[in-house]
């Protein structure tokens, strides 16, 4: 049994005993809350054209997403009719969870050691989708790269938008700050 009261997730301890200090001496801060760190970590599932056509793939959606992410997913819905899409108002199309502290860290650790090795010809995550502030954004088309998920009861293979949320200030500074919990970058 897991001891959670003294539990330190592995990529946390390994941020604050060497990669807070290499990232201050890299960068020359002077202070130590201006050094980045993960702020937050936010899944999305968005079904589509599956959704309209039957509400219950959202329901699916938001399940598997809560079995990744360890913590309950809210299913999204659409703000605004859109008959061209045969959209309604309050319709439901996706699912979503925000991550932060601990499993924020957990889910981080299990998507570079487990999940992108699963990937089909990985060949690396593009350096360049960060947005100006330190974010970090990709996409993953197979959700079924995560060990959570049953292969056997899978009715349909989502993709993945995953966002990294940071307190960097800079794209050079989240990237640094990826790079050193071994994010695959392949530029």
């Amino acid at each position: 049994m897991l001891d959670t009261a003294n539990y330190t997730p592995r990529l946390k301890a390994t941020y604050k005993d060497s990669i807070r200090a290499a990232l201050k001496e890299e960068f020359g801060y002077k202070n130590e809350m201006q050094i980045p760190r993960l702020d937050k970590i936010v899944l999305n599932i968005g079904c589509g054209a599956e959704a309209v056509r039957d509400s219950k793939k959202a329901k699916s959606a938001q399940e598997d997403l809560t079995q990744i992410a360890g913590q309950k997913a809210v299913v999204t819905k659409a703000k605004k009719s859109i008959a061209g899409f045969r959209v309604r108002e309050d319709m439901p199309l996706g699912a979503k969870v925000t991550l932060r502290g601990d499993r924020m860290y957990e889910f981080l650790d299990r998507l570079i050691t487990i999940a992108m090795p699963r990937i089909r010809d990985f060949r690396g995550v593009p350096g360049k989708s960060f947005d100006g502030r330190g974010n970090y954004a990709m996409g993953i088309k197979e959700h079924i790269v995560f060990p959570e998920i049953n292969f056997d009861k899978v009715d349909e293979v989502w993709g993945i938008d995953v966002v990294i949320g940071t307190t960097a200030k800079t794209d050079a500074e989240a990237k640094a700050l990826l790079k050193a919990f071994n994010m695959p970058f392949n530029s």
